[in-house]
C-alpha cells in the first residue's frame, strides 16, 4: 500500500484563537437532554474562563493545548452561535488556525464545551470558533439511510444526446458550486476550517485540477508521498478513536490514497462525533472512517495544515450535518475495487490496486484524479505522444461496459473524461440505482504522435447510375510518416433517385458529430438499459479509424430508438401526428465503411457524387 512520508523537520504549531460556531437546532433536530456533569452549555460560559483543547500534532499522541475564552457570540451567522477562544500555547500562536484541527474537543471547567471548527483566513492571532457540543450531539437524530440523500448528486440533462465533453464541463461547474468555505473565505475570511485531503501518487497538475473541484466542499488537496511510516510500523494498529485523536475519511485506499483529515470530538459507545462542521453536509452518508496519524503540522501564513494520513478503517460515517459528522465503529461502507495498470515508455509497468469510495459526487471526481495521477506518476507527457487505454466497468445485474481507445498529442484529457463521465452518468441516472462492482484500466503511453490528416479523396467516377459500384481512394498524411492510401467501395442502391449526394471521409470527431445529428436517438437514453446502450455506442467508436460515408435521402421514421426505414409514407404520416407522445423523427440513411488506420485523423473532406438516371 502506498503511504505518505516526508521529513518532519518543521516545528509543529497550531493556531492561537478558536472560534466555535454553533448551528441552532432545527425543528427536525431539537435539542437533546445534556448531561451537565459531562458537558457545559453556552449559557454557562463567560468571557475570561480558562479552557483547553485536545488534538494530535505528531504521530498518534493526543496533547493538551491551553485556551482562553473570549466570548459567546449568538447569531454570529443566521441560525448560528459561537464560542470564541484564543490559544495561549506557543505552537498555536506560531501557526494560527490549522486545517485538520476541525473537531478538536474544547473543555471548560473540566467539561466538554464543543469542538474547534472555524477560523479566519490570514488571522494574525490564533482564533478559533467552537461548535457547541449540544449542537453536535443532535447529528444523526433524524435517522434515515444514505438512500435518503440520493437526490444530492448531479442532475444531467438526458433528454438530448449524451455528449461526454459537455457533461464533463457540467461536472466541473458543479464541483465549483458556492459553498460554506468558498463563499465565506472570499467575502469575509470567516469559514469552517478546511479539511486537508492528503494524497499520494498525484503529480502537481492533477492536484491543481483536484483542488479546483474540492475546495468548494471545504477540502484542500495536500500532496503526500508514497512510502512507509515509522509511526505506523511502531504499532499504530493499536490506535483508537478517542477525543483529540485524528479522524480520517479515506476516499480511496491502497496503492493510491486520498484521505480527508479531521479530529474526533466525542465517543459515546460506538458513536464517533467529529469535525464540528459538515463534510459534504447532506445528512445520511456512507463513507469509510479510519484512525489516523499526523506526520507534522506545516505552518503557513495562508493555510497551516496537518500532514496526516489514515491508518486503519474501523467503521463508517453514517451522518453528515452542519454541526458535525457522525460515524459508527464496526459499520462498513461499500467500496469499489479499482485496478490501474500503466505501461509507459520511460518506466517499468506499474499496477495500482485500490478501493474507491461510493458517493455520487465524489466517486467520479476521485476516479478521474486517480487515473490521471497513475498515468502521470513518471512525469508529464512529451509534446508528441500516444495514449492507448482499455477500460472495463463491471456492473451488478448487467453486462460490463468494456471499450478501448487511443488519443494523441492531447495529454490525458480523453482518458480522464472517458473514465469519470460514464461512472457519473451511471451513479446519477434518474432511472434505477446502479451498483458498480469493479473498475479496471489498462493504459499504455508511447512517445510518438499518430496524428494524421486526410490529404485527398479520389473517386473512380463522380457520375454513376443506381446499382453500380463506386471506388474511393482516400490518402492520409501522417505527421511523421509517408502518405498512405486506403480504398473502399460502395454499391449504389438500385432505387436511389437521381441527384447529387455527399461523400464524406473523416475521423472520429467529425463522425460522431454526424451521428449526433443524423441519429440522436442512439445516444439519448430513456431508461437504464438504453443509457448503457448509449454509453456503449459512444465509447466503442475508436479514434484510430477512417470513416467513409455516402449520405442518402431520409426514408421512413425513427420512433424513439426503433428504426423503421421501410415504413410507407401514409403510415409515417399517421405516426408523426403531434398528438402522439413518442418522440419521432425522420430516419436518416447513409452507407458507411470503417477502415482501421492506426492513426488519429483530425479533419474531414467532402465531395459530391452524381447519381444519373
Amino acid at each position: 500500500m502506498a503511504r505518505i512520508s516526508f521529513e518532519s523537520n518543521i516545528r509543529p504549531s497550531l493556531c492561537c484563537v478558536v472560534i466555535l460556531i454553533v448551528g441552532m437546532c432545527s425543528a427536525a433536530g431539537a435539542a437533546i437532554p445534556i448531561d451537565k456533569s459531562k458537558y457545559i452549555t453556552i449559557d454557562e460560559i463567560r468571557p475570561g474562563m480558562r479552557a483547553y483543547c485536545l488534538t494530535t500534532y505528531k504521530g498518534t499522541e493526543v496533547e493538551k493545548f491551553d485556551l482562553n475564552v473570549l466570548d459567546v457570540v449568538r447569531n454570529v451567522a443566521p441560525g448560528k452561535n459561537a464560542i470564541l477562544v484564543q490559544g495561549t500555547d506557543e505552537r498555536f500562536i506560531h501557526t494560527g488556525p490549522v486545517s485538520g484541527c476541525s473537531g478538536s474537543p474544547v473543555y471548560i471547567d473540566g467539561r466538554l464545551a464543543g469542538a474547534l471548527a472555524f477560523g479566519w483566513r490570514f488571522s494574525k492571532d490564533p482564533l478559533y470558533g467552537v461548535t457547541p457540543i449540544a449542537e453536535m450531539l443532535t447529528v444523526g437524530q433524524r435517522g434515515g439511510s444514505e438512500a435518503d440523500s440520493e437526490y444530492l448528486g448531479f442532475e444531467f440533462d438526458l433528454s438530448r444526446p449524451i455528449d461526454l465533453d459537455r457533461i464533463d464541463r457540467q461536472m466541473q461547474r458543479g464541483y465549483s458550486m458556492k459553498s460554506r468555505a468558498a463563499t465565506a473565505s472570499r467575502d469575509t475570511g470567516y469559514a469552517p476550517l478546511l479539511c486537508p485531503l492528503v494524497t499520494s501518487t498525484l503529480p502537481a497538475e492533477i492536484s491543481e485540477q483536484l483542488n479546483a473541484s474540492i475546495e468548494p466542499f471545504g477540502l484542500k488537496a495536500v500532496a503526500g508521498a508514497s512510502g512507509g511510516s515509522t509511526a505506523h510500523d511502531a504499532g499504530a494498529s493499536h490506535t483508537r478513536l478517542t477525543p483529540g485523536a485524528s479522524l480520517a475519511v479515506p476516499l480511496i485506499t491502497g496503492d493510491i490514497t486520498m484521505e480527508a483529515v479531521g479530529t474526533v470530538t466525542e465517543v459515546i459507545d460506538d458513536k464517533v462525533y467529529g469535525f464540528g462542521h459538515s463534510f459534504l453536509g447532506y445528512g445520511p452518508i456512507s463513507l469509510p472512517m479510519a484512525t489516523g496519524q499526523v506526520h507534522t503540522v506545516v505552518s503557513s501564513v495562508e493555510h497551516s495544515f496537518k500532514f496526516a494520513g489514515a491508518l486503519e478503517i474501523v467503521g463508517a460515517l453514517t451522518a453528515d450535518e452542519s454541526t458535525a459528522i457522525l460515524g459508527r465503529i464496526g459499520a462498513k461502507a461499500k467500496m469499489i475495487p479499482l485496478k490501474i495498470n500503466v505501461n509507459r515508455y520511460n518506466d517499468q509497468s506499474r499496477s495500482y490496486d485500490c478501493r474507491l469510495c461510493v458517493n455520487r459526487l465524489f466517486t467520479p471526481l476521485i476516479l478521474r484524479a486517480a487515473v490521471g495521477g497513475a498515468t502521470l506518476t513518471r512525469g508529464s507527457l512529451p509534446p508528441e505522444h500516444m495514449v492507448q487505454y482499455t477500460v472495463n466497468i463491471g456492473l451488478e445485474d448487467a453486462e460490463p461496459i468494456r471499450f478501448e481507445n487511443v488519443s494523441t498529442d492531447t495529454g490525458i484529457i480523453e482518458l480522464m473524461v472517458e473514465a469519470a463521465v460514464p461512472v457519473a452518468l451511471l451513479m446519477n441516472n434518474p432511472y434505477k440505482k446502479v451498483d458498480i462492482k469493479s473498475l479496471d484500466f489498462d493504459v499504455r503511453v508511447a512517445p510518438k504522435s499518430i496524428a494524421s490528416q486526410i490529404w485527398s479523396i479520389d473517386l473512380s467516377d463522380t457520375k454513376v447510375k443506381p446499382g453500380q459500384k463506386i471506388d474511393a481512394s482516400i490518402v492520409i498524411e501522417s505527421l511523421r510518416g509517408p502518405k498512405k492510401s486506403y480504398r473502399c467501395s460502395f454499391e449504389i442502391p438500385k432505387d436511389l433517385p437521381p441527384d447529387d449526394y455527399e461523400f464524406i471521409a473523416c475521423g472520429r470527431s467529425d463522425y460522431m458529430e454526424f451521428l449526433m445529428k443524423a441519429a440522436p436517438y442512439r445516444f439519448t437514453p430513456h431508461n437504464l438499459k438504453t443509457l448503457i446502450e448509449a454509453l456503449r455506442n459512444i465509447l466503442t467508436v475508436g479514434r484510430d479509424r477512417l470513416f467513409c460515408l455516402l449520405v442518402l435521402p431520409p426514408g421512413g421514421i425513427a420512433v424513439e430508438k426503433a428504426e423503421l426505414p421501410d415504413l410507407p409514407p401514409t403510415k409515417a404520416l399517421v405516426l408523426t401526428s403531434p398528438k402522439r407522445a413518442l418522440k419521432i423523427q425522420p430516419y436518416a440513411q447513409w452507407i458507411e465503411k470503417t477502415i482501421p488506420t492506426g492513426t488519429v485523423i483530425e479533419n474531414s473532406k467532402k465531395t459530391k457524387i452524381t447519381i444519373e438516371k
